[in-house]
């Protein structure tokens, strides 16, 4: 019996552990924080919208559309995770602390933010290489670039910065995909 029990558990493990896409595994800290946070555990079987951002940028009003998008959604299974980066012109010099305090005073951002990383090809941050190898080797060519995933881990689609958060074929994609179920949402594709 106790091999049994054993047994069960090692496959219950292990199917954990495949529910997780290879995208979404790893942990990232929130903005200014101390914990890491586990992508998978906290975002698995979820959509995504990840961002790139700065808060010194001619795009930097997205915050309060991608704050909207995040709100009507997210009891549906949606998110925006939010990841500053100073790689274009310098347009997030501040430290996180700095960061998070503009975010949440200036625009009411409540969607979560992540720690600073690098986007650009040459330095980009191994999950920004994952992001952009799986959107067909496309990186981010300016702040408030986006990547859209499905529940099941996929890229599905990236818009360039100028597409705004509101976007109606944006959104509609979103809903699509909200509408899908796992591994039935890359279809949606």
């Amino acid at each position: 019996m106790q091999k049994l029990v054993y047994a069960l558990v090692l496959l219950i493990a292990a199917g954990s552990a495949e529910a997780c896409s290879d995208l979404l595994n790893t942990g990232f800290r929130p903005l200014a924080g101390k914990q890491t946070v586990d992508l998978c555990e906290a975002y698995g079987g979820k959509v995504l919208l990840i961002v790139n951002t700065a808060s010194k940028c001619g795009f930097t009003p997205q915050y309060d559309a991608l704050e909207k998008l995040n709100e009507k959604y997210r009891d549906r299974g949606f998110a925006v995770l939010g990841f500053p980066s100073n790689d274009f012109m310098g347009q997030e010099p501040g430290s996180e602390k700095e960061i998070r305090e503009f975010c949440t005073l200036t625009y009411g951002v409540r969607f979560p933010m992540f720690e600073k990383v690098q986007v650009k090809e040459a330095g980009a941050h191994p999950f920004y290489a994952k992001l952009a190898a799986a959107s067909g080797g496309r990186y981010p060519s300016w702040n408030f670039y986006k990547y859209l995933v499905d529940r099941d881990g996929n890229v599905v689609a990236d818009f360039p910065s100028k597409v705004k958060p509101d976007d109606a074929a944006l959104v509609a994609k979103i809903e699509s995909l909200l509408d899908a179920k796992p591994d039935a949402a890359a279809k949606a594709q």
